[in-house]
């Protein structure tokens, strides 16, 4: 992976580069942020091979569910995946656009079924109705937050009918004891978001974005502590 974002071979990597080329893990930015925090241990927004290994390394255990954090980086992962057709380096699989989708028709008819009745508005439920449903659940909020951030696909901060199903899919496997994924599978992106991926020319440094993510990500506001969890 290195010779991809050190094209200079000057065995470091810039935080642009490494922004750009991480993007591609699928990971969402409050994740990569944390991974970058880990790997750029003296602040200087550049990584030394050593670190940008442990950038690697740490985006590999985000996608297989696991903390991202120091301790995580002894635990036994397969390497990171990232999405690049153009490059035979990077494992790119089956195209995302033929997987089925994992949620079952028949559980989506039941999730419609609880959509419709909280009345969404042109077809949108804001996160304000949203938020009882996944209270209910009875889940921890920090999960409940990231079952927000991945089931908003397009970060508009309400769902459709599909990104709706995708919460209520995430809620049923968290509350079967299955672990929360730090990135959408796949096969979990219904098939109507599905396009190929691109990465934007404009892309934030990641250090930057970090400092602002904790104001800027639905789930902080969605399902603010101060709710009650009684009732």
């Amino acid at each position: 992976f290195l010779p991809q974002v050190d094209s200079a071979n000057a065995g470091r990597v810039l935080a642009s580069d490494a922004a750009v080329f991480l993007k591609k893990s699928g990971l969402t930015d409050l994740v990569l942020g944390k991974i970058w925090d880990l790997a750029d241990t003296d602040g200087k927004g550049i990584l030394n091979k050593q670190e940008f290994f442990v950038a690697l390394r740490l985006v590999a255990c985000a996608q297989n569910g696991l903390d991202v954090s120091l301790s995580s980086l002894n635990l036994p992962v397969p390497p990171p995946r990232f999405t690049d057709t153009s490059s035979p380096l990077l494992l790119s699989g089956t195209a995302s656009s033929d997987l089925p989708w994992a949620v079952k028709l028949e559980d989506k008819v039941k999730y419609d079924a609880i959509f419709d009745s909280l009345n969404p508005v042109n077809g949108l439920l804001s996160g304000d109705k949203v938020k009882p449903v996944l209270l209910n659940s009875k889940l921890p909020v920090d999960i409940l937050g990231r079952v927000w951030e991945l089931s908003d696909i397009d970060r508009d901060g309400m769902l459709d009918r599909d990104e709706f199903a995708v919460a209520m899919f995430l809620v049923y496997c968290a509350l079967e004891k299955e672990p929360v994924p730090m990135s959408l599978p796949a096969a979990l992106v219904p098939p109507s978001k599905r396009k190929p991926l691109s990465v934007p020319g404009a892309m934030p440094l990641i250090p930057s974005s970090t400092k602002e993510s904790h104001q800027s990500l639905p789930p902080v506001g969605i399902l603010a502590a101060k709710t009650p969890l009684t009732q």
